[in-house]
């Protein structure tokens, strides 16, 4: 390993393990700051699924955008919140609980699966945090979200 570079977390292996890469942090699209730390807890702000620093996906869940890749969508959303939390606390391997996490889903009027497609967020958490991974939850169906993106989803976890 050259001279400065510093181990992986495992978190970030498991990660990579899943063919997934911790993205830079996502900057603001308005006035906020993505994360912030309070006593052992950082609160992320919404995170959208950026993918490669673009909104690869817009519209609603259940009509411009299947239930599936909403699904996928969610976590990416997770990722994005991973890249915010690092930013503070420095070393993922930190998160000793990921306390709540809250999904919104712009939704058709008629689609009624907003569990399912947060549980992307739910699902990616717990395969890279273990038992670290299990959190409470909440899924709202909301008429937009910003940018039209399809979800957005917030993240706060406990840390040492």
């Amino acid at each position: 390993m050259p001279a400065g570079d510093t181990a992986v977390s495992a978190v970030e292996a498991r990660l990579s393990d899943l063919g997934i890469a911790l993205p830079d942090v996502v900057p603001p699209v308005a006035s906020y700051v993505p994360a912030v730390v309070t006593g052992s807890h950082v609160y992320t702000s919404g995170q959208l699924p950026f993918i490669g620093g673009k909104l690869t996906a817009t519209g609603k869940v259940g009509a411009d955008v299947d239930a599936a890749a909403a699904a996928s969508l969610a976590a990416a959303c997770a990722v994005n919140a991973l890249a915010a939390i690092k930013s503070q606390i420095g070393d993922l391997d930190r998160i000793t609980r990921i306390v709540k996490v809250v999904g919104y889903v712009a939704s058709d009027p008629s689609f009624t699966g907003q569990p399912a497609v947060i549980n992307g967020a739910s699902e990616l958490l717990g395969a890279v945090l273990g038992d670290a991974g299990v959190h409470a939850r909440s899924a709202v169906g909301v008429a937009v979200l910003p940018l039209d993106s399809p979800v957005e989803v917030e993240v706060i976890a406990e840390f040492v």
